[in-house]
């Protein structure tokens, strides 16, 4: 039993820790890679509604997001999971309907347009 509650304390600190440098490593990484600016306020607001809510995004701003990249757009999702303000939403959820709306899009933008 006292092998399963030190178990679980480690688990916690690991964690934690991950949390923590997680949260330093998004807002590097959306520093260094200019993040915030990659992408017009419609179109942000179009992804957001898209991952955190219900909703669509339309082929330009699927296209405004591809050229934001993968990396921005992950960290970006991550850090707004950080905030207070979503503390109810299930970030497995969240994450799984990102990784979605980020192949719908690539899917799109990397598929040939049809012949007129």
């Amino acid at each position: 039993m006292a092998r399963l509650n030190v178990y679980s304390v480690l688990v916690v600190l690991f964690l934690t820790c991950g949390a923590v440098m997680a949260t330093k490593e998004n807002y590097q990484i959306i520093k260094e890679n200019n993040c915030e600016t990659k992408m017009g306020l419609p179109c942000v607001l179009e992804a957001f509604t898209s991952i955190f809510n219900t909703g669509s995004i339309s082929n330009m701003c699927c296209g405004e997001l591809v050229v934001l990249g993968k990396v921005c757009h992950s960290a970006l999702v991550k850090r707004t999971l950080e905030n207070p303000v979503f503390k109810d939403l299930n970030p497995a959820t969240i994450i799984a309907k990102s990784i979605q709306t980020w192949n719908n899009c690539l899917a799109l933008i990397d598929s040939p347009s049809p012949s007129a």
